[in-house]
């Protein structure tokens, strides 16, 4: 099983975007995907269709009330489940300010959890607060959304520095895998820049002992794709619910990469190779009503 948080503090850099529409793609590819979201905003269960109401159980009652994941979960489409949030997640910050161990209180309910998944994707909030770190804590990898923009470098090395001190301290077995470019434009040289300082700076690290030695740079670039944009007010993936945009491409590229199957992508008229992801993806995925 690989454990993968989604991190980034800054807000509206494709956290949740990336987490679903990737998870969405695992899925079709016929691997066992189970999204946590820990963002009270609940942005995450809202895209797969899971409307938070504050009235059925969600990880709040999981981290404050020690209920087991499996009441709380729920599957959203085949080989797609979801452990949703909603606004009660926002007082969990407080109600857990004086309990001891609380950044390991996910990994906990996780290590209690016998059900067996090929990924578990981790959709953390715009903060680096207690929901955060339970996420850093639970996780075996970080994938970091960022914008092509040059203040996105100086929050990443806050969150990096952030990695490493949970890694000394809580889960030294946490390791920053890649960065995913979120809301690319390949015709901006900004753009190009702040790539290419990017992975300057990651080749820098590598013998260096930091969670992100081995972090890249994901081939694929996530396009600025106005259906992207548009699905979660429908409650949908974008293989749902527009298959053939340049954003259902290029998380379908991403999670091949992810498998390990991708080939590299040319960022230009949208076209998918025949791989495992896009087999699957002719049959869009239902939504929760």
């Amino acid at each position: 099983m690989r454990r993968i948080a989604v991190i980034n503090q800054k807000g509206g850099v494709g956290k949740t975007t990336t987490t679903v529409n990737l998870a969405a793609a695992l899925a079709a590819a016929g691997k066992r995907v189970c999204v946590l979201d820990l963002d009270p905003q609940a942005h995450a269960s809202t895209h797969l269709g899971a409307e938070p109401d504050g009235k059925t159980p969600s990880l709040y009652d999981v981290l404050v009330a020690n209920t087991p994941l499996a009441t709380v979960r729920r599957e959203v489409a085949p080989n797609l489940h979801l452990c949703p949030s909603d606004i009660n997640l926002a007082a969990a910050e407080v109600e857990l300010a004086g309990i001891v161990g609380r950044e390991v209180l996910l990994r906990e309910a996780l290590a209690a959890d016998g059900e067996p998944f090929d990924y578990l994707l981790l959709d953390c909030g715009p903060s680096l607060g207690v929901l955060t770190l339970n996420a850093l804590a639970a996780a075996d990898e970080v994938f970091i959304p960022l914008q092509p923009h040059f203040f996105a470098l100086h929050g990443l090395s806050k969150l990096l520095e952030t990695t490493a001190l949970v890694a000394r301290r809580i889960n030294p077995g946490v390791k920053v895998s890649g960065v995913v470019i979120c809301l690319y434009d390949a015709a901006t040289k900004l753009a190009q820049e702040v790539v290419t300082d990017l992975a300057a700076f990651l080749d820098q690290s590598r013998t260096a002992n930091v969670p992100w030695a081995a972090a890249k740079v994901f081939e694929t670039k996530v396009r600025r794709n106005v259906k992207l944009a548009e699905c979660p007010s429908h409650g949908k993936s974008i293989f749902a619910y527009a298959p053939k945009s340049s954003g259902a491409a290029d998380y379908a590229a991403l999670a091949n990469e992810v498998l390990g199957v991708a080939p590299p992508v040319v960022l230009g008229p949208v076209k998918v190779a025949a791989d495992p992801v896009e087999e699957r993806m002719a049959a869009p995925v239902p939504a929760v009503a």
